[in-house]
């Protein structure tokens, strides 16, 4: 098999004779066992006989393999599955498998999701009139570098039944689809299966997707969405099935992620690209002192870790699949081991402090077992689930026309719909369940949330830190204001207001920099008000207490200082803009005639809500 040949070398191609019944059996890109006499043929030149002879394979009977790679599945093993669904609740299954995928890889749970739901993938349906109606899920991971993306889809090469592995740079748009070649030997035109061909019924890996060109990357379009390629070229017409998932990574336009920048501008791909990606996650690299250790500890591990039967110098095998007769169907060959191991043997060295005894990662071999039995599963959508979903992209449809300055990553069309019925048959399919629930749909939404708008629908779980006398006061603070943004949170989303300060909770912040910033805005405010006392007490006392209870502003006013304070920092491309200039722009450039106390008080609001950072008759940018 062409994923099968060893590392450095070349595939193996042999010409094969069919005759009579045998002719048309079988498609390119497809899995056959072909026998038949392998004799030598004298090659014609001219009309006339050479000395040189070609060696050609005369089958005598062709028999077309399954196109996906069977496993040696037995009644244990679908006991085994059924129990673990059973005993896990709906969330916690979910958790579990997306858990065990790249466990050594830290963080990116959402994405590790994403990942299992193209791995268990939709259901296919094709429809009485000949359409059909996709079921692959196809993600795309754009981000910073040193982010994990390639180790994600190099993961997914190990575990998933079909994977084939690209580049950008070393694919063109026929090598992805299929190519028109001539035969040196005949001089005629003959097909030729390209990866995406190859990967029917698979998943396609294709990393450095940004480094194609803009002519390769549309010769993709039809088969994301269509599952076939047509081709109509030098007389053939032929079309070709190449019903895969696609999982690609990418970096932004500028290298590393702008900030200054929105999501679409960074990313800088066609919307018709990106509509038929379900789902486009950004990885940030964010500095966080705490992460990074955590990260960094992880790292060392993994590479302090040596298997207990790995000797010194010993050199590493092929694999033992390399060799097998030709007369052996491989799916048919069963593994070694009787029974496979569930859970991971918990290992101090490798797993550390940051694993309990008790948290559970399922192997690589009952993953490979559970994915091919779970996508077996055809889950049928209930009225529940279809009133959710319904709900959801009518309202993601109208908070994209209303909402036009939120930052979204992909636009909101048709094709999100579909991602979200692909999405919760893919975790009815992890459940082992033959119905869609509405708890599904649920889980479908906050992936899409999460992906589209950068939004955690769930409150996040509070960070256990090591509390010292000292910083007792300061963590408080930091609960305080979380509690804060919390409330202003929900009260956006009832209301409908946007607010382009709002960052989610799936970016990591440093602590240490909150309590800082907190307390030099703490002090520069007491220091300010120092500043404005005077000599006589009776003066200095009757401006402070009336300008703290009348300078208020209205949520409606606040909304449009925030979003037009936004857009004068995108502007400029700085990190900090004089309180004159904003209030100039303000009331000149925009005419929106904001009063000096209207400003004073969403300073002082996005201020407290740790947005904006205010010394010395400058605004900082947080």
């Amino acid at each position: 098999m062409p994923e099968k040949a060893p590392a450095g070398q070349l595939p193996r191609s042999v010409d094969i004779i069919c005759d009579n019944d045998l002719v048309d059996l079988c498609k390119p890109g497809d899995r056959v066992q072909i026998v038949g006499n392998y004799r030598c043929l004298p090659g014609k030149q001219g009309g006339y006989t050479t000395g040189t002879f070609k060696t050609v394979l005369i089958a005598n009977n062709i028999m077309q393999l399954s196109k996906e790679a069977n496993l040696a599945i037995t009644h244990d093993d679908v006991t085994m599955c059924k129990k673990l669904a059973k005993n896990n609740p709906c969330k916690n299954i979910f958790e579990l498998l997306a858990k065990s995928l790249a466990p050594s890889i830290h963080g990116n749970e959402y994405i590790k999701k994403a990942i299992l739901c193209l791995l268990l993938g939709g259901v296919e349906k094709i429809l009485p009139n000949g359409t059909r109606l996709r079921g692959d899920i196809n993600v795309l991971l754009i981000g910073d570098p040193s982010v994990a993306k390639s180790q994600l889809l190099r993961y997914v090469l190990c575990t998933a039944p079909r994977a084939i592995p690209t580049t950008g740079r070393g694919s063109s748009g026929v090598g992805l689809t299929a190519a028109v070649t001539v035969d040196q030997e005949t001089g005629e035109r003959r097909l030729e299966a390209g990866a995406m061909v190859l990967a029917d019924r698979g998943v396609i890996c294709i990393d450095e997707f940004d480094k194609m060109s803009d002519i390769d990357r549309t010769a993709i379009h039809e088969v994301m969405e269509q599952g076939r390629i047509t081709i109509a070229k030098a007389g053939i017409h032929a079309s070709l099935n190449a019903r895969c998932s696609v999982l690609a990574a990418a970096n932004p336009v500028y290298g590393r992620y702008d900030q200054y920048k929105t999501p679409m501008e960074n990313i800088g791909l066609q919307d018709s690209l990106l509509s038929r990606f379900d789902l486009l996650f950004v990885v940030l690299d964010i500095i966080d002192s705490d992460q990074d250790h955590i990260i960094s500890d992880h790292v060392v591990r993994m590479h302090r870790y040596r298997s207990p039967l790995e000797q010194d110098g010993e050199a590493l095998s092929l694999g033992s699949k390399l060799d097998m007769l030709t007369t052996k169907n491989p799916d048919d060959v069963a593994t070694e081991e009787t029974q496979s191991q569930v859970y991971q043997k918990y290992d101090p060295l490798l797993h550390g402090q940051t694993r309990s005894k008790n948290d559970q990662i399922l192997t690589i071999q009952f993953m490979r077992k559970y994915i091919h039995i779970a996508r077996c599963m055809k889950p049928k959508l209930t009225e529940e689930a279809s009133t959710v979903i319904a709900e959801e992209y009518s309202r993601l449809r109208s908070e994209d026309m209303v909402e036009s300055d939120v930052a979204r990553t992909q636009p909101v069309t048709a094709r999100t719909l579909e991602t979200l019925i692909r999405l919760s048959t893919a975790h009815a399919k992890a459940r082992l369940s033959k119905n869609v629930e509405s708890e599904d749909a649920r889980a479908a939404i906050e992936l899409v949330q999460f992906a589209y708008f950068k939004r955690v629908l769930e409150k996040e779980k509070r960070k256990r830190r090591r509390h010292d006398s000292d910083t007792s006061e300061a963590a408080d603070e930091i609960e305080e204001n979380k509690q804060a943004k919390r409330s202003k949170r929900a009260k956006r989303t009832d209301s409908g207001e946007v607010d382009p300060y709002e960052y989610d909770s799936d970016e990591y912040i440093e602590q240490t920099t909150r309590i800082t910033r907190s307390q030099k805005t703490s002090t520069h405010t007491e220091s300010h008000s120092t500043e404005t006392e005077h000599p006589e007490s009776s003066v200095s006392e009757t401006p402070t207490v009336p300008q703290t209870a009348t300078a208020t502003i209205t949520q409606k006013r606040l909304a449009v200082f925030k979003s037009s304070l936004n857009k004068l920092f995108q502007e400029r491309r700085v990190q900090n803009i004089p309180k004159t200039e904003v209030i100039d722009y303000l009331n000149t450039t925009l005419s929106l005639n904001f009063t000096s106390d209207e400003i004073n008080a969403a300073i002082n609001t996005m201020t407290d809500a740790n947005q904006i950072m205010a010394v010395e008759d400058l605004i900082f940018l947080i």
